[in-house]
């Protein structure tokens, strides 16, 4: 039987497994199977112009023991200007077939969904019933067309003890700043998961940058077509498409996939209900294009966003929402600072996680018995010290560390108390490479180191710079172990003994073919809280 014709794939050059993510599909056997899940509207045929209906790929997230989220989305003509990824306003059936192998000679589920213009005909398979720490393989298909091939694995079993977990931290990937070419090296480098901490897409109108990337729209976004068309945008990369075919993915937002610092329902100068259409609408595409579970399905302006992974007793994730429920940000000033700080950014009743979100946090790392506690953070969790010599400056209110004081010494309170095994923070936003040893008492170099904060940079956004790399300690910031500002990624190798955190880099993001290196290496040892450089 001959196979049904593909899409048409941007061409790269990329390891097998790239090239099987954007294009093989081996022997085709027909998608068929129970259609439960699909209601009558979905067995209508696609239109014949509909040929090739898989142009933003397929993606794979939130993998538990027994199964994992499949996730692709129906659109033709990506940028088409309503929104609408050129798919007309009804429902359509789209099968789905999981395999053993990637010729799909042992499929082990098949079966059908249905894809809706409400959710931008996306379509979200929470998969179960599969075996632990396994590697299986996944597509779709629609009438004739069949979706590129998705690579996945599920997690080990909740009492399995698992050797190793290997991991990319990620984060402000801004399409005109530069080619995502940390992609590449993440599928080179054939990893169990990928954390990205937010700024997936940018809300702004973002001009070309000489690279041919201009976004589009070319507005700033405020209505739900103008999300959709923004997501498809970031869709269409090639490197983006094949990461996200080759790894499964844990996502969640921070500010860009919104406005920029947004806080609660205020941002870019809008507020109350205003702004809370935006919003809902910005949450409303981001689930749309995720690879997320029903739980995070929007209810208006709201979604659950915080929630847990776990790896085995090796590792859980604690993926944290900072945005949704956060006080709006203090203002520095010179003339009214604090210790350095915005008078604000001391108030005990401000919150960047709120009570609820707060509570939850800290009853998941009391009961916690994985080895390593994994928090996913969006904004940079230690103070910093920006004025040189004498005096001080936390001018970052957008931050944990120098913005929302009173929430960060509590979570150390609370480490210092309860003693879960071995806090590691992962931050993004902040488009550089820094690592922190965390403090009982960050006024008091001497004081215990509690945790450990990693902070990787940007896949593009920043673009180009020259780089500079400053080792710590510092004078000004003694809790410092690394800054550096080029563009890149962590990779992280986890064992039962040790966080080993490469930090990947690139000279430029300006050509699709630039390659990556390990610019340091930091180790974090079980049982001994702070980082080491190896």
């Amino acid at each position: 039987m001959t196979p049904p014709s593909t899409p048409e794939q941007p061409s790269t050059e990329l390891t097998r497994r790239g090239l099987l993510a954007i294009g093989g599909l081996g022997a085709a056997a027909a998608l068929t199977g129970s259609s439960a899940v699909a209601r009558s509207a979905a067995a209508a045929t696609v239109p014949a112009q509909f040929d090739h209906p898989f142009q933003l790929g397929v993606a794979s997230g939130d993998p538990l023991p027994d199964g994992f989220v499949i996730w692709t989305r129906l659109a033709p003509e990506p940028l088409a200007a309503d929104g609408s990824g050129g798919m007309p306003p009804q429902s359509f059936g789209v099968r789905y077939e999981i395999a053993e192998d990637e010729q799909f000679r042992r499929v082990v589920r098949r079966g059908a969904a249905e894809a809706t213009p409400e959710l931008a005909h996306s379509v979200h398979v929470e998969v179960s019933g599969l075996r632990p720490a396994r590697e299986y393989f996944y597509r779709f298909r629609v009438a004739t067309a069949i979706s590129p091939v998705g690579r996945t694995r599920t997690t080990p079993a909740y009492g399995a003890s698992p050797a190793q977990l290997r991991l990319a931290v990620t984060s402000c990937q801004n399409y005109p700043a530069g080619y995502f070419v940390a992609y590449r090296d993440i599928v080179d480098s054939d990893l169990d998961l990928v954390v990205h901490l937010g700024d997936y897409i940018y809300e702004g109108s973002g001009a070309d940058q000489g690279l041919g990337r201009a976004h589009a729209p070319a507005i700033t976004l405020q209505t739900l077509s103008d999300y959709r068309i923004r997501h498809s945008q970031y869709k269409t990369d090639p490197l983006l498409q094949v990461a996200h075919a080759n790894v499964p993915f844990l996502v969640v937002p921070d500010d860009h996939e919104v406005q920029n610092n947004y806080a609660n329902s205020t941002g870019g100068g809008q507020s109350g209900e205003v702004f809370l259409a935006r919003r809902a609408a910005a949450y409303q595409a981001y689930y749309e294009n995720m690879p997320l579970r029903r739980s995070s399905l929007p209810a208006g302006p709201d979604i659950q966003l915080f929630r847990r992974i776990r790896y085995g007793d090796l590792a859980q994730f604690h993926l944290l929402d900072t945005r949704q429920y956060r006080s709006k940000q203090a203002q520095w000033t010179a003339a009214t600072a604090i210790g350095g700080y915005a008078p604000g950014a001391l108030d005990p009743d401000r919150t960047i996680l709120g009570d609820a979100q707060e509570q939850w946090l800290q009853q998941g790392l009391a009961s916690s018995t994985a080895r390593w506690n994994i928090l996913g953070n969006q904004t940079k969790f230690a103070p910093y010290d920006r004025k040189a010599g004498s005096g001080l400056e936390y001018s970052g209110e957008d931050n944990w560390g120098e913005g929302y004081v009173a929430d960060r010494n509590q979570l150390m309170g609370f480490i210092a108390e309860h003693r879960p095994s071995n806090p590691v923070v992962i931050t993004g936003d902040a488009h550089r490479n820094w690592v922190f040893d965390l403090k009982a008492d960050f006024a008091d170099p001497d004081s215990e180191t509690l945790a450990t904060e990693y902070l990787g940079t940007s896949i593009t956004s920043g673009g180009d710079s020259v780089p500079n790399t400053v080792y710590g300690p510092t004078a000004d910031n003694p809790h410092l172990k690394l800054q550096n500002n080029q563009r890149g990624y962590i990779r992280v190798d986890l064992t039962p003994d040790r966080w080993r955190a490469e930090f990947r880099v690139s000279d430029t993001v300006r050509r699709p073919d630039a390659p990556l290196y390990t610019l340091a290496t930091f180790i974090t040892d079980n049982g001994t809280p702070g980082a080491r450089r190896a």
